[in-house]
């Protein structure tokens, strides 16, 4: 009797090994021999193969446990699903497999009552994110919390995972958060300093690209936490001079997402992308104007112009902006069809301000014919419809606008969006000199 259990012992640590190395041969021969064996759990952690093999992201033995009729949902000591653990680990294909399984996006642990989501912005893996904000759209489920609430939701300590990522430094999972309608201006519970908001959190860490992307998606500078601290003060603190400069609530106020934009019923991806690098370029002038003479280098955006041809004498004037005329037309507006550049299309879009006594926004209009914009899409070439004629001749590639550092309608965008889309924000009042927090994983 001894040594038969000493012998299922030893099949269920070579069923534990098996999983952990993606050994599926011998991972069947042992549940062949013992069919119980693929339910067992270690005897601490309660870890069981699924999530053995999810954690390790051996896809191979992950797709063969769930085809026996397991379910994905599994819980270890801590309450945490193989979902988390591979998203923890940054695993894609598991995740994707697991999601496509059934696994419960919603589910929380009890180590710090998080969801998958949390733990993929934690640490930092956009793939991962990006799967299971994907699934949030369309699964049951999520539909029952609605989208928004899901990427809003947060852990045991009133964590977001925008403060997560935030916090660990993980820029591309902050833009991705955002892009997604996570809260720039949401207060943390007892996570950080009580009341932290993302931007405390990205001083803190001294992440300027963060820093930067919460900024453009409107974090208020002024917002203090419970100890009445403002992000400026935070990064001061922390010895994060860059970041500091740009969250003086002296300096100049950085360009944000127009509101109106809100009031277009569909925004062209292809041209969100124009206008965002717009916007994150005028906002890198800015920068450039805080910085100077300063002894911090200033990291490349996101969106770095590197890779776009500064070659406008090339173009004919009849593409030129008839607004800056300076700048390529990049941007079209439908039904109407004029074109501008997509400066000058997020100075229109930041000029319309909430009308004060209805607490509500205009749409923006076009500035030609004055009628409501109801789509804006990446403008059409003359090259686009020659290529499109021709289908044999390879298509050229259409140029991209000046952004030169030396280009005038630059400094007058910078200037004039600095009037047009400023931030109302509260007062700064006293900066609290309160003992700095320890913070928890």
């Amino acid at each position: 009797m001894g040594q038969g259990l000493s012998c299922r012992t030893t099949q269920e640590h070579g069923l534990f090994g098996a999983a952990q190395i993606g050994d599926l041969e011998t991972a069947k021969a042992l549940v062949e021999r013992d069919t119980g064996l693929i339910h067992h759990t270690t005897v601490y952690d309660r870890l069981s193969p699924l999530h053995i093999a999810a954690a390790n992201g051996q896809i191979e033995v992950v797709s063969w446990i769930l085809e026996r009729s397991v379910q994905p949902d599994l819980l270890n000591r801590h309450k945490q699903t193989p979902l988390m653990l591979a998203a923890m680990h940054g695993r894609i294909s598991c995740v994707q497999k697991l999601i496509q399984a059934g696994a419960n996006i919603l589910m929380f642990d009890s180590l710090h009552g998080r969801t998958c989501l949390h733990y993929a912005a934690y640490y930092g893996h956009s793939d991962c994110l990006k799967a299971i904000l994907l699934a949030a759209q369309s699964t049951p489920v999520a539909d029952s919390w609605g989208f928004a609430r899901f990427v809003n939701v947060r852990d045991g300590s009133g964590a977001t995972p925008l403060h997560l990522a935030a916090r660990q430094r993980r820029p591309d999972c902050v833009h991705i958060l955002l892009d997604n309608g996570g809260l720039a201006c949401a207060s943390t519970g007892n996570y950080g300093c009580p009341g932290s908001t993302a931007l405390h959190l990205a001083a803190r860490g001294g992440c300027l690209d963060s820093v930067r992307k919460l900024l453009a998606w409107g974090a208020d500078r002024h917002q203090r936490d419970s100890s009445g601290r403002i992000p400026y003060t935070v990064a001061m603190r922390h010895k994060h001079g860059a970041c500091a400069a740009l969250l003086n609530p002296t300096s100049a106020e950085p360009l944000v997402w127009p509101s109106p934009l809100k009031f277009i019923s569909e925004l062209n991806p292809e041209a969100k992308v124009l206008l965002e690098r717009a916007l994150m370029e005028a906002n890198r002038e800015r920068e450039k104007n805080i910085l100077k003479g300063m002894v911090y280098s200033l990291p490349s955006p996101a969106h770095s112009d590197d890779s776009i041809e500064d070659d406008i004498d090339e173009v004919s004037e009849n593409e030129l902006c008839c607004i800056c005329f300076d700048q390529v037309c990049t941007i079209e507006v439908q039904d109407c069809g004029h074109q501008m550049c997509a400066h000058c299309t997020l100075a229109l879009c930041c000029h319309n301000k909430p009308n004060p006594t209805t607490a509500c926004l205009t749409a923006p209009v076009c500035p030609f014919c004055r009628s409501n914009i109801a789509q804006l899409v990446v403008a059409r070439t003359k090259n686009d419809d020659i290529d499109k004629d021709n289908p044999s001749k390879p298509r050229k590639a259409r140029k991209s606008w000046n952004l030169s550092e030396g280009s005038s309608s630059f400094k007058g965008l910078s200037s004039a969006m600095g009037s047009f889309g400023k931030v109302g924000g509260r007062s700064s009042g006293r900066i609290s000199d309160s003992n700095d927090w320890v913070d928890k994983p």
